[in-house]
């Protein structure tokens, strides 16, 4: 064999150790990031109760208000019962839910997801990008407090999520008037003479700031940065090939909505 060959054999065989490690440490990771993806149900329809906790019968009454709305319409609801969070947060499943359903057109992210989790005794409404203006946290939250969580805390399961239906869908339909006269005021609500004050500190110290910097020189590349806020969010479509035919149209999600408990 010659000098040359000797040396590149001896070169693979040392790369074998290297590169099986490296395969090892792929497959692991691989297995984390596995393990971490909850375990959701499928999307087999409008109203999705893994928990069991709904009676046939209310299912038929809700999945029939939410087919009309969503004929009339395009808006998705979807309504699900979960046997666990899964170690989650009601808003974190609940956005990793509804993005995984792709809930909602894609075009306009006019999706609605109605978690409950009995077991957490949690319960959440997941509101997509395009109906965040109309179904405000506010709204939702209200939904849940005054609707959904008292019948809830009688034992009526499906009293609460078909209250919840009931008042969702006529806000999404544009009236919203009774739920925002029973929306209280946030306590949280900023104060004018506040956000004013807070406004003249800031010009106060841009302007020090920028004496000190020689009259507000720009940066080596002659722009300002710019830091920019949230955008694009997550988006992705679900076809379930064994369920009903219905399916969620690739609806991106950001967070908007409220959770509530009993």
């Amino acid at each position: 064999m010659a000098p040359s060959q000797r040396i590149l054999g001896s070169s693979a065989r040392g790369l074998w150790p290297a590169l099986s490690l490296a395969l090892l440490l792929l497959a692991v990771l691989t297995g984390l990031a596995a393990a971490a993806e909850p375990d959701f149900p499928k999307l087999t329809g409008r109203v999705v109760d893994a928990a069991g906790i709904l009676s046939p019968e209310a299912r038929t009454r809700i999945d029939g208000k939410i087919k009309a709305h969503e004929d009339r319409t395009g808006d998705q609801l979807v309504v699900a019962t979960v046997p666990s969070l899964q170690d989650l947060t009601v808003e974190d499943y609940a956005n990793r839910l509804a993005r995984a359903w792709g809930i909602g057109q894609k075009k306009t992210n006019n999706g609605v997801l109605l978690l409950v989790a009995p077991k957490e005794r949690k319960v959440r409404i997941e509101v997509g990008y395009g109906l965040e203006g109309a179904l405000t946290d506010a709204l939702s939250k209200t939904i849940i407090t005054t609707a959904v969580t008292p019948r809830f805390r009688q034992g009526d399961f499906s009293g609460g999520v078909e209250a919840g239906v009931d008042a969702i869908l006529p806000i999404l339909a544009g009236d919203a008037d009774e739920w925002q006269r029973r929306a209280p005021v946030r306590e949280d609500a900023v104060d004018p003479v506040t956000v004013i004050f807070w406004i003249v500190v800031i010009i106060a110290l841009v302007i020090v700031l920028t004496r000190m910097n020689g009259g507000g020189r720009r940066g080596r590349g002659g722009g300002f940065v710019v830091i920019p806020g949230p955008s694009g969010g997550w988006s992705g479509g679900f076809s379930d090939g064994g369920g009903g035919g219905f399916s969620g149209g690739g609806g991106s999600f950001g967070g908007g909505g409220a959770s509530g408990d009993w």
